[in-house]
């Protein structure tokens, strides 16, 4: 969720609410049919900076704007009992202290239901925002995000989970030799602590991850506990699912901790060429002058340059975006043999997976990554709202349940307890 559909013609498609960005009453909706249809999560992604395309493409698209996350997801707390909220926030342009109070926050006010999604940032327009002219190098980027996981998860620990002992008759509200002050010292972070808040439900928020690149794959294997994908075909999928387990194992991380969720695009009808039909349409609402500038952020190069009924150029030069994500492109449009214009045409809409079908064929295709180590379930994306996320919920919850592939009650009150992830164990007060 974004917070609504990630695809850019979705707020054109007809019957779509197209002011659910900012109306808390349709994202209360959307959260509790969630809930109903048993997902582990509301991921809200976010960002720290507008968009940087031309503002003619900006002003086409819904994806570009989003309420603060922290805000929305404490709120959707109290309308939720088991949906797990998840938020990006960024290592690159906060500082852990805020991280870790404002993720301990949430998982108090939801009762144990948070999850922090790593990103290092990848907009260099974000810099400007915060009183930089340049944009910090991937790889710098990635070194601070590795010691901000020390950091904050240092901080997490700060207190023993049972370090309040609330004790009227002593007059004693905590115990003092359960307070541990982190005082890090580190090659890019300086910060004394405690964090002045009880220890988080879940002990530490859900460690979520998206980067696909070399060091993204060296952070997701060493601190990650959930991470999203973006491959287009089981052959990549299962690939990364080997490469990203294989490290866990070297490190000496067991690989179940760790859920591999790819990206999934989910359009469903009563019949292929209904789903087919209604994908189209969708993306024959994406305007191109939108779907060119997005191609051009995803590739860090101006693509409006490129001849729109040819290929994409065979040399384009380095840029300081993810790389990962320019890779998915540039696979697709090999892949698929696209011209430019047919490229940012889908990239547009939405350019990663897609299982377009009846329930029965989408089931079979999830079924297919799961079993075949492709993935350990989904980050489902919907096409328009509400209506995409109840055609999911109606017609391919029902499918996955009767498979076994899907919950029909949720296992605990957590996030963890959902994902079958252990409770980590305070590195302070074991």
């Amino acid at each position: 969720m974004r917070p609504v559909s990630i695809h850019t013609g979705a707020w054109r498609y007809p019957g779509a609410w197209r002011d659910a960005n900012f109306n808390f009453i349709r994202l209360k909706y959307l959260a509790q049919r969630l809930e109903q249809g048993r997902f582990d999560a509301f991921f809200m992604a976010d960002h720290l900076a507008v968009l940087n395309m031309p503002v003619e493409a900006l002003q086409r698209s819904h994806t570009v704007t989003s309420f603060e996350p922290f805000t929305l997801l404490s709120a959707l707390a109290q309308h939720t009992t088991h949906l797990g909220l998840v938020a990006t926030a960024s290592t690159t342009y906060d500082e852990p202290f805020h991280i870790a109070r404002r993720f301990a926050s949430l998982d108090h006010l939801s009762g144990g239901r948070a999850g922090w999604n790593i990103v290092t940032t990848s907009n260099p327009d974000s810099a400007r925002n915060f009183g930089r002219e340049e944009h910090a190098a991937h790889a710098d980027r990635y070194a601070r995000a590795r010691e901000f996981y020390d950091v904050v998860t240092g901080l997490w620990d700060s207190w023993a989970d049972d370090a309040f002992v609330r004790d009227a008759d002593s007059g004693i509200f905590f115990d003092r030799d359960k307070l541990h002050v982190l005082d890090h010292k580190g090659p890019q972070l300086s910060v004394r602590g405690p964090l002045h808040i009880a220890r988080p439900v879940q002990g530490w928020p859900v460690i979520v991850q998206a980067g696909a690149s070399e060091p993204g794959r060296q952070l997701a294997a060493e601190t990650a506990e959930v991470v999203f994908a973006g491959h287009g075909t089981l052959e990549e999928g299962r690939r990364f699912y080997a490469d990203v387990k294989g490290r866990m194992r070297a490190i000496g991380r067991d690989p179940a901790h760790l859920k591999i969720l790819p990206g999934a695009f989910v359009v469903v009808a009563d019949s292929v060429d209904e789903a087919r039909a209604i994908r189209a349409r969708l993306d024959g609402l994406v305007h191109y002058e939108s779907a060119i500038a997005s191609l051009s952020v995803a590739l860090g190069v101006d693509a409006s340059r490129f001849d729109p009924k040819g290929p994409l150029p065979a040399e384009l030069p380095e840029t300081n975006q993810s790389k990962s994500g320019r890779e998915r492109v540039l696979s697709l449009a090999r892949r698929e043999k696209l011209t430019v214009r047919q490229l940012a045409q889908r990239l547009g809409g939405y350019g990663g997976l897609a299982f377009v079908g009846t329930a029965k064929t989408i089931a079979d295709a999830m079924q297919q990554w799961i079993e075949e180590d492709g993935s350990d379930g989904f980050n489902v994306m919907f096409p328009w709202l509400p209506g995409g996320l109840d055609a999911f919920v109606d017609l391919v919850v029902p499918e996955l349940q009767a498979r076994g592939l899907l919950r029909r009650e949720y296992e605990g009150t957590t996030l963890r307890d959902n994902l079958g992830l252990p409770r980590p164990v305070n590195r302070f007060f074991a």
